[in-house]
């Protein structure tokens, strides 16, 4: 027996310090299942899943988990399913970022503690995939991802509604007084109809975009519906790829490169993707040791044109990309621009991958290069003496008359002074000023949650104010739209420049030269404490997020889990 080649459930044996007595031992717990010797000695295919009831994007998974294994059986491997933490974005706090890399914990230990041959993983919900892509990255088993899809819009009122972009433009309206409590209830009632993740190019659908830009995922499979039968069939030829993952050793790091990562970067910038996908995007990256610069980001956003027409910047779903033709086209538009020869899961580069003609491209929805939706990419980094280390801004979700603006702080200390004066009558803000909410990066008492969103103040969305220049060290929603700069490193809870701003500052704002400016004197900013909320958990996994989190530009992945080098 120790002869036997070490596949299947041969692979990784516990140690009892006899290895023929380890795998006699596994086989016999193994066939209490009701496994064959024959089937018993096949190809393991590990299939991680991050299905639960607190996950409603995921509550298609065990029918998405048959057709996997499905596919698997059918190429003569053995499936075996093994659940790992779920992040169900909404249900979490304080919010599901912070818990991305103890997923991504979890994808890597028990994928390599296991025995397995390759591993399918299976996940959408926005954190899930990021920590599967970066879990199956460390732990460099042969790996496909399979992602859960988008949600199908719905009707209301001869109105398609769609999480969750709509989700905020309505609240919008219901704070502004235009709609009453009794319609904003029914309008909660249509937002999510079906199982999938957001229905706009939010952070899920931008995160199985870059999936299938890297090559991780098979080609044509991020924008299938999440109810669509093409969604199964999708994963039972996943299943089917997996078994030859196996036999053939294709593992994650000859396919997850720089070249592949700069082209998931301009595809990117190309749908219009969300601003989380940049820090997720680095941290995958960062797990095979290369680095994104965002220096380099604004040079590829100066000549990647957006191309994909979704809300939240345009009129269209999830579901009319999929309709237009998926990605495909949209990589056939940025060809002259992409790394041919990058490596996918296919077994194909995705040269010979855009080689094939699409049936049918719908123009309205997914533009030539020629004709673009914006003519620069969808993100910009900002720097400056308020960002030395870098902030985004989703220039096309944005208003562009607000791009070359100077203006009055208004300044809130925290989440919770956000949430106690927003809305105050007695607030002194106007249109023009600058909204400035600190102490919400990665390192705060709150994990850097979606909260860059701020919310117009009460008394001015009543006067019809749609948007306000707002910035912080926090994320938003990848649905989410408006002149929003964000994760200003570094952020105010280490003391960095942002934690100083206070009430009645000059700020500068240029898109076109790049930068955010705090217009205060050196010398009165070093008489200037800095307001700091540094998280100081006593134990547990939040003290471990605690010493170990990196900034925005790091990917907020954990310094330990990061590989060194390119």
């Amino acid at each position: 027996m120790a002869d036997r080649p070490k596949h299947g459930l041969a692979r990784g044996l516990t140690n009892y310090g006899d290895a023929d007595f380890s795998l006699y031992l596994r086989r016999s717990f193994a066939k209490s299942m009701g496994y064959s010797h024959a089937m018993l000695d096949r190809p393991v295919v590990g299939i991680a899943h991050s299905a639960s009831g607190y996950n409603n994007c995921h509550r298609h998974f065990p029918e998405l988990i048959d057709a996997v294994k499905r596919g698997v059986l059918a190429a003569g491997g053995l499936p075996i399913e093994f659940p790992t933490i779920s992040l169900g974005e909404v249900f979490l706090n304080p919010t599901s970022m912070m818990y991305r890399n103890l997923m991504s914990m979890d994808v890597e230990e028990m994928t390599c503690a296991q025995p397995m041959d390759s591993v399918v993983l299976l996940g959408g919900c926005d954190k899930t995939l990021p920590a599967q892509l970066m879990g199956s990255i460390s732990a460099n088993v042969p790996a496909i991802h399979v992602v859960a899809g988008p949600m199908m819009t719905s009707l209301y009122k001869g109105e398609r509604l769609g999480a969750c972009t709509d989700c905020r433009r309505f609240w919008g309206r219901y704070r502004g007084g235009e709609i009453s409590q009794q319609e904003i209830g029914r309008v909660e009632d249509g937002l999510a109809t079906t199982a999938g993740t957001c229905a706009v190019m939010g952070t899920a659908s931008t995160m199985a975009c870059l999936a299938e830009a890297l090559g991780m995922i098979l080609p044509g499979t991020a924008s299938i519906p999440a109810v669509h039968a093409d969604r199964l069939r999708a994963a039972e030829a996943s299943g089917m790829r997996a078994v030859a993952l196996a036999k053939e050793g294709l593992t994650p790091d000859r396919i997850v490169t720089e070249k592949s990562v700069e082209n998931a970067l301009r595809v990117l910038l190309a749908i219009g993707g969300s601003t989380n996908a940049i820090i997720h995007l680095t941290a995958v990256a960062g797990r095979r040791g290369v680095e994104i610069s965002l220096d380099r980001l604004n040079e590829i956003s100066d000549e990647t044109p957006v191309l994909v027409d979704l809300k939240p910047t345009g009129p269209y779903y999830m579901e009319d990309l999929f309709a237009a033709g998926g990605l495909g086209p949209v990589l056939r538009e940025l060809r002259p621009l992409l790394h041919l020869d990058c490596l996918t899961v296919s077994g194909e580069t995705l040269g010979q991958r855009l080689e094939a003609v699409p049936e049918y491209v719908d123009h309205k929805v997914i533009h030539k290069f020629d004709d673009p939706v914006y003519p620069e990419g969808g993100l910009v980094a900002l720097f400056g003496s308020l960002a030395p280390e870098g902030a985004i801004l989703k220039r096309s979700a944005a208003d562009p008359s607000l791009f070359e603006k100077e203006g009055r702080a208004v300044v809130f200390g925290s989440l919770d002074d956000l949430a106690e004066r927003m809305d105050d009558p007695d607030l002194a803000v106007d249109a023009d000023d600058f909204l400035v909410l600190q102490n919400a990066g990665p390192k705060s008492n709150s994990g850097m949650p979606e909260a860059g969103y701020l919310p117009i103040p009460g008394k001015l969305a009543r006067k019809g104010v749609k948007d306000m220049v707002r910035l912080s060290d926090a994320r938003m929603s990848g649905t989410a739209f408006g002149t929003i700069i964000l994760h200003i490193a570094p952020e105010a809870s280490v003391g960095g420049p942002l934690s100083k701003v206070r009430n009645g500052d000059r700020i500068r704002l240029s898109v076109k030269e790049r930068r955010l400016d705090l217009l205060v004197d050196a010398a009165e900013l070093a008489k200037r404490t800095p307001k700091a909320d540094l998280a100081d958990p006593t134990r547990g996994y939040k003290r471990l997020y605690a010493d170990h989190v990196l900034q925005a530009p790091l990917g907020c992945d954990f310094d330990f889990l990061r590989k060194s080098g390119k």
